[in-house]
């Protein structure tokens, strides 16, 4: 099976192509850029280069959030028009996922992958391997880093935190848990399109494609501002509906 895997959640953006698991070709960018302009040619470049076409792809792999709302957006977009277009596969992986996969199944600990989601906040999750199998034991959250520490604190293990917005918590991190927060290396803390096509390849493809939505775990700020000029409209724990 030929899997194109794409990750544009953050500022990187990843992206490879694999047949049963060997790595035909992958293409990691670490630098500020408008995924907009730069993702379909470098898929495009990526198929070119390893001498495959758009339609002997057999599945869309793509890392449907948490993240950046424009990032989820683009590559949820881009991932639903080459699978309907196409009539192939698809499959959304979780972007925290992702990076949590990069830690190797060797390490016995629980391991949190995080993304900054601004004012002291993160997105977050734990996972851990079982049976070479990465087992979610904290669903993807939207969280304070000052409560994700806390319930880290009553694990009473040592955890990994893996993710290039580590940085801006290892200070607080470091203080608040001390030897119980572990840290990846830096190589592994960028997401990598290969190990997304990897989870891919272990899931069921979705059922609808039409119906696939971006995972935003938030309410965007236009959302907030209509809510607040609409306070009698219904909540819902959905923040993504068809229109």
């Amino acid at each position: 099976m030929k899997i194109l895997a794409f990750d544009t959640s953050n500022r990187c953006l990843s992206v490879a192509i694999v047949e049963n698991n060997n790595i035909l070709g992958q293409t990691t960018i670490n630098t500020k850029l408008q995924h907009s302009a730069v993702l379909m040619p470098v898929i495009d470049q990526l198929l070119k280069m390893t001498g495959i076409k758009i339609e002997q792809i057999d599945r869309f792999v793509v890392a449907q959030g948490p993240g950046s709302y424009t990032g989820i957006r683009i590559a949820v977009t881009t991932a639903k028009s080459l699978a309907w277009t196409l009539n192939k596969e698809l499959v959304g992986v979780s972007s925290l996922a992702v990076l949590a996969a990069n830690i190797s199944s060797r390490q016995n600990l629980p391991i949190i992958p995080l993304f900054n989601a601004r004012r002291n906040n993160v997105f977050a999750s734990i996972y851990r391997w079982e049976n070479n199998k990465l087992v979610n034991i904290m669903a993807d959250t939207h969280i304070s880093i000052d409560d994700l520490i806390a319930q880290v604190a009553t694990m009473n293990t040592p955890v990994i935190f893996v993710g290039d917005d580590v940085k801006l918590f290892v200070e607080q991190l470091q203080n608040k848990l001390g030897t119980q927060a572990l840290f990846a290396d830096q190589k592994f803390n960028l997401p990598n399109a290969s190990v997304l096509a990897d989870l891919g390849a272990q899931m069921s493809p979705v059922a609808n494609i039409y119906q696939f939505v971006p995972t935003y775990l938030r309410r965007t700020e236009a959302e907030n501002n209509w809510l607040q000029a609409h306070p009698d409209a219904p909540r819902s724990a959905s923040y993504v509906k068809e229109v």
